[in-house]
């Protein structure tokens, strides 16, 4: 898990905040502190991996607070304002975010955390494993889709289409970012538009998989990895 902060003294956008993080999984809410003060003292006595600051707080500016800090945690501002992005970037701070947040935007900035660069595999490996479903954002709506439900997933430029037994949802995401997000013990990626569900494979033939009422391509460089998979089971 990783372990979240959030340093905002407007309670609008504290909920905010708040229920976005409880919508991921693998973000733990350690503390919601509204200034700088109460959030030295969280770090002084918690293991912090991320804070979400707000650049305004009363009593000292977020990025004076970030200033002060000898070890912070990863960081990703947050403000109403758009003219404080240049300033922020020079604290090689991960994302910066305008309010009001929208969980569209909240989960972008995630996925850049989680993606590997910033997280080893082992943590990713371990979330995913513990996480049990995504949301999805389809026609102004995010669906809660469990990943047992998920046959394939399609990718179509800059969409997926997600593919369950009952019904299927399109998004606007890249097929990269769905493998990231995917768990590894349960997906495997056999073409470079298709994700499928290894629970979901009925057979492997040639340079095809056959699962439920749909043949998915095995592409050149996905072969080894699936035979991979063949010979694993």
């Amino acid at each position: 898990m990783i372990k979240c902060i959030i340093v905002e003294d407007e309670t609008l956008a504290q909920h905010v905040l708040q229920s976005h993080l409880q919508k991921v999984e693998r973000l733990e809410l350690v503390a919601t502190c509204n200034n700088a003060l109460e959030a030295k003292e969280v770090l002084n006595k918690r293991e912090v991996d991320l804070m979400f600051l707000d650049i305004q707080l009363p009593g000292m500016t977020g990025l004076n607070f970030l200033r002060s800090l000898s070890n912070p945690p990863l960081v990703v501002l947050t403000t109403a304002y758009a003219e404080y992005a240049v300033e922020s970037y020079e604290y090689n701070i991960i994302d910066y975010l305008l309010k009001p947040v929208s969980f569209e935007r909240f989960c972008k900035t995630i996925n850049k955390i989680v993606d590997g660069r910033l997280f080893t595999q082992d943590t990713k490996e371990k979330d995913n494993l513990s996480a049990d479903h995504i949301f999805v954002k389809s026609n102004s709506k995010f669906f809660k889709v469990n990943f047992s439900e998920i046959i394939y997933v399609e990718g179509m430029k800059d969409y997926l289409k997600i593919q369950t037994a009952g019904y299927s949802l399109v998004t606007l995401q890249t097929m990269n970012e769905m493998e990231k997000i995917l768990p590894i013990t349960q997906f495997i990626r056999v073409h470079k538009s298709y994700i499928i569900a290894v629970a979901f494979i009925k057979s492997i033939y040639g340079n095809s998989i056959e699962m439920e009422n749909k043949t998915i391509p095995i592409g050149v460089n996905y072969k080894e990895k699936v035979m991979h998979l063949i010979n694993k089971r």
